[in-house]
């Protein structure tokens, strides 16, 4: 089955409404101390992939995904959670010693301008939708929120609209800078997301220059770069300063690491020995359906892990 981002963004925000009473039960009967040794590196699991095992509850889900020694989650859907569902979320992560990695901060133009336009109306929408993130990541206790400026303006320069985008970020970042937040700039493929404004590492890196704050950053997902541009180590070594966040899926396919081309063993090497020691972030499907699908992904991480 394709990976689809849109898709996965409505089931990561409607996987399994909670069920507070059994879940808690069990969550609690189990503890944590049967948990697996964790991985080395700061891998972070998403709801849905491990349902088979788990179920829908997402309390038995993140009980789960700790004892497979998985101690980071994201969560694309956060924002459209219950309160009360991510005040458990939050509070069941924090007993379990895991931390949050990125949730999507505002409502992304996939087939018309945006940020991109310079368009009032649009602007006071994604910085009001930011101020709304702000409260969410407060929450959920998150540092770091996805930002997607969107699809591109095809009666503008790319010139103006640039300006346009930069002019966005940097009012963005006033709002995020008190509280210690980071929007990460994530370019997209044009295969999977055509005729979006975003979609290589240079040009990221140009953007978050200009931007100037430590509020706006880089994800670098490195499926969408391996389709767009490649040479993965050489653009991470150029970028590296500008980059906060990382998120995995191998090409072709979007599934988990060893199923394509990435030698993902050699990339997370290398951003380790770097220093990075950050959120990993796993936004990609199973290659296997069921529980032998689950079970090969944990296997697959495994194989990839880090030597710390």
């Amino acid at each position: 089955m394709t990976f689809s981002r849109r898709n996965f963004l409505l089931k990561s925000a409607l996987t399994g409404a909670f069920v507070s009473g059994a879940g808690s039960q069990m969550f609690a009967a189990k503890g944590i101390e049967q948990a697996k040794t964790p991985f080395n590196a700061n891998f972070a699991s998403h709801f849905g992939m491990f349902s088979q095992h788990a179920g829908g509850n997402v309390v038995d889900q993140l009980q789960f995904m700790h004892d497979e020694g998985f101690r980071a989650l994201e969560d694309n859907g956060m924002k459209q959670r219950p309160v009360k569902e991510q005040e458990l979320i939050a509070a069941t992560m924090k007993k379990l010693g895991m931390q949050m990695g990125v949730f999507v901060a505002h409502t992304i133009y996939w087939n018309e301008p945006s940020l991109t336009s310079g368009d009032p109306g649009k602007l006071k929408q994604f910085l009001d939708e930011i101020r709304e993130s702000v409260e969410v990541a407060k929450r959920v206790n998150a540092k770091w929120m996805t930002v997607v400026p969107g699809h591109v303006d095809l009666r503008m320069d790319m010139g103006y609209q640039t300006a346009n985008v930069v002019d966005a970020l940097r009012k963005a970042s006033e709002i995020l800078e008190p509280h210690g937040l980071i929007m990460v700039l994530e370019p997209l493929n044009f295969r999977d997301h055509p005729g979006l404004f975003l979609n290589k590492i240079g040009q990221a890196y140009a953007i978050c220059k200009a931007v100037n704050s430590p509020s706006c950053k880089i994800l670098f997902d490195l499926y969408h770069q391996q389709i767009m541009e490649g040479n993965m180590i050489p653009n991470i070594d150029l970028a590296w300063e500008e980059i906060a966040y990382f998120q995995i899926g191998d090409n072709p396919g979007r599934k988990e690491p060893t199923t394509g081309e990435i030698n993902y063993k050699n990339i997370f090497q290398h951003i380790y020995t770097k220093g990075y020691k950050g959120i990993l972030g796993m936004e990609h499907g199973n290659s296997k359906a069921g529980k032998e699908g689950e079970r090969a992904v944990i296997d697959a991480y495994r194989s990839v892990d880090i030597n710390s």
